[in-house]
């Protein structure tokens, strides 16, 4: 039996092996755990039934050691037991009250250890699992966080009043100023700036907004001022409909069971009633009562599920732990179980297939400017901006080695760009609008072939970035956030696996969609979808039977993620909202590792298969003994926990690297 407390307990521990990736302190998980009453009575009957196993091996008193492990039964058996006695009251019969049953006619013969050391692996179970439940919970309500909890709303007069976010009304002005988080979706009327709304579309860049232009609640202003009028109300903003979106996907989403629990219903039934026969029968024909009762309860034990329960679990939890050390991080059994149907992979863009931020990927120089000088001037220009275009910038000119030359009189315009004298000359970096600006002498040929190469730059899904030169036209950057150079192999073993083509699912424009799909050999591309949209889109592939895994990284991907049949998570970059909606999370971001995960999941379920034969076999022959001859107690417990660690073995053969190594090779493109 120790061989199932430590495959039982890691079960309901594997959810939890996500905070390898950013979390509370442990002192708050702590403090978070011990405040559920379920961690609190599975630590007092972990504890009880310690002090038993001590008092027995140092040959303490039998009454002394018997208290202690009857103490055990009742803090940790009294959960489960009453949760098995409701289920009855509903005319349902679990595995978990069968155990129970058998735990306590166990210590009715006298085998009060096994029957403690079952108590506690429901104990911990259930302590673990109501953790679980509690972590995501606060989750999806932390994500209402990412609104400020004050606005600042303007009267009639002009005047200014801070006031909860809550209590903002259609039609109300508010003003939002530079660095500020947008407290409501609202529609721009007075103002510019540029804003990071990646937690709701997941766009790489800043989105440009002036009057007319919607924000929404939760995304981030820039260095402009805005004036905004309220549009929808909160409880109805694009943020609190997320929220609702995952908690709904998470309380409809089916629970898909492992093999023994779709079948634990009736075989619980069976064994009950195989047990009651096995005691009245004989005692109606006056039987012996002891031994009617011992045989009665050695059938209970044989029969009990232990060997089927261990012939699913090993190679799960097994394929969960070497997935673990290679960095895919899969939150359960059900979840390593169900990676092996997976019929079609839906992909996010930004920060899943790409690298999540932009870099320069070309540079077009105008005129008979240089290259490196067009790149210079600008990397000077944008020295001082934290925008992402400079960021991205100013890493072009550092890679190619090129000094970074000083700059002076530096503004910065929103949804413009920026301007700054560098060696001497006005330089301006920004948007292509810069161009209108330009008057008919600046040169009508260079304005010409600037405005060209930067539609041709947007038609290809890049970020156009004019550069001026003294008010004339330099060079243009071509900006783009980089695919993952794993991606197209990865897509290509994912369509071998699962025989079915790749989606894309993403919130930025078509043509950078288009673009990067080309790049990762994706044919369905679905283009500015806002979370409610990704939502239809998996639910419509679903519809037509297929079994959905999505892969993502940002809040707003979590909905999706929590529809999905299975959500996986990039580990690195991931929202904590992503994180805990997801079934599994790429820790290192590597893509490779998830056709290999899903390979091993199909080879666990192989070794399942080869371990329920064992399983079944075994019981069949001890309950037959049992039933037809007479099956010693002794022999019969033997029997059972043989079964028990053969099948536990068995399945402990995917621990092997060697394992992750064939998984590779199954999973190669």
């Amino acid at each position: 039996m120790q061989v199932m407390f430590l495959v039982v307990t890691a079960t309901t521990a594997s959810p939890h092996q996500t905070t390898t990736v950013p979390v509370p302190a442990p002192r708050r998980l702590a403090a978070r755990a011990w405040a559920l009453t379920e961690v609190r009575w599975a630590a007092l009957a972990t504890g009880l039934f310690a002090a038993g196993g001590v008092a027995q091996l140092l040959g303490a008193p039998a009454p002394v050691w018997w208290a202690l492990y009857l103490a055990c039964y009742a803090a940790g058996g009294w959960e489960p037991a009453l949760a098995g006695l409701q289920a009855l009251r509903e005319r349902t019969l679990d595995v978990d009250l069968l155990m129970i049953v058998a735990a306590l006619g166990a210590a009715g013969i006298g085998q009060v250890f096994d029957g403690a050391l079952l108590i506690v692996i429901f104990a911990t179970s259930g302590a673990l699992e109501a953790f679980a439940t509690a972590r995501t919970a606060d989750s999806v309500r932390a994500l209402l966080d990412v609104a400020p909890e004050q606005a600042v709303r303007l009267d009639d007069r002009g005047g200014e009043t801070v006031v909860n976010t809550v209590d903002l009304r259609v039609g109300d002005l508010v003003r939002v100023r530079p660095g500020e988080r947008i407290g409501a979706d609202a529609v721009v009327v007075e103002g510019a700036s540029e804003v990071d709304q990646a937690t709701i579309t997941g766009e790489p860049l800043p989105v440009a907004k002036s009057a007319g232009d919607e924000v929404f609640a939760g995304t981030l202003n820039g260095t402009g001022a805005m004036v905004l009028r309220v549009h929808r109300a909160a409880g109805e903003s694009v943020i609190a409909r997320i929220v609702a979106l995952v908690e709904q996907a998470s309380a409809t989403k089916a629970r898909t069971q492992l093999f023994i629990e779709k079948v634990e219903q009736r075989y619980s039934i069976a064994v009950v009633v195989a047990t009651l026969a096995l005691f009245v029968v004989p005692l109606a024909f006056g039987a012996d009562l002891r031994s009617t009762l011992l045989r009665a309860m050695t059938f209970m034990i044989v029969a009990s599920p232990c060997a089927v329960v261990l012939a699913t679990m090993p190679p799960l939890l097994s394929a969960i732990a070497l997935a673990g050390r290679h960095g895919v991080l899969v939150k359960s059994a059900v979840v390593m179980e169900q990676l092996a149907d997976t019929d079609v992979v839906a992909f996010d863009k930004t920060g899943t297939l790409t690298e999540g931020h932009p870099r320069v990927v070309d540079i077009h120089p105008i005129g008979d400017v240089h290259t490196v000088d067009v790149l210079r001037l600008a990397a000077g220009a944008e020295h001082a901006s934290e925008h992402p275009v400079g960021t991205a910038v100013l890493a072009a000119a550092r890679d190619r080695g090129l000094p970074i030359p000083a700059a002076s009189d530096f503004t910065s315009v929103p949804g413009r760009g920026v301007r700054a004298v560098v060696d001497g000359r006005r330089v301006a970096v920004g948007a292509p609008a810069l161009l209108d600006e330009l008057t008919p002498t600046a040169g009508d040929t260079a304005v010409a072939q600037a405005r060209t190469v930067a539609a041709d730059a947007h038609a290809a899904g890049r970020t156009a970035v004019v550069v001026l030169v003294d008010g004339t036209p330099a060079g243009v950057l071509a900006l783009a956030d980089r695919i993952r150079a794993d991606a197209p192999a990865t897509v290509t073993a994912l369509a071998r696996l699962t025989g079915a083509r790749s989606i894309l699912l993403t919130g930025d424009n078509p043509g950078a969609a288009r673009h990067l799909a080309a790049e990762a050999g994706i044919t369905a591309v679905h283009a500015s979808l806002l979370p409610q949209d990704k939502v239809d889109r998996v639910r419509a592939v679903q519809a037509d039977g297929r079994r959905v895994l999505l892969v993502g990284d940002g809040v707003n991907d979590a909905p999706a993620l929590a529809a999905a049949n299975l959500g996986v998570a990039m580990g690195r970059g991931g929202s904590d909202l992503a994180l805990h909606s997801a079934d599994a999370v790429l820790v290192r971001d590597d893509l490779p590792t998830l056709p290999a995960a899903i390979a091993l999941s199909r080879r666990a379920r192989r070794l399942v298969k080869a371990n329920l034969i064992i399983a079944g076999t075994f019981i069949t022959v001890l309950v037959a003994w049992d039933l037809f001859g007479h099956l010693p107690l002794p022999l019969g417990v033997a029997g059972h926990e043989g079964s028990t660690v053969i099948v536990g073995l068995n399945g402990l053969r995917l621990l092997a690297s060697s394992a992750w190594r064939r998984a590779q090779a199954e999973g190669a493109p």
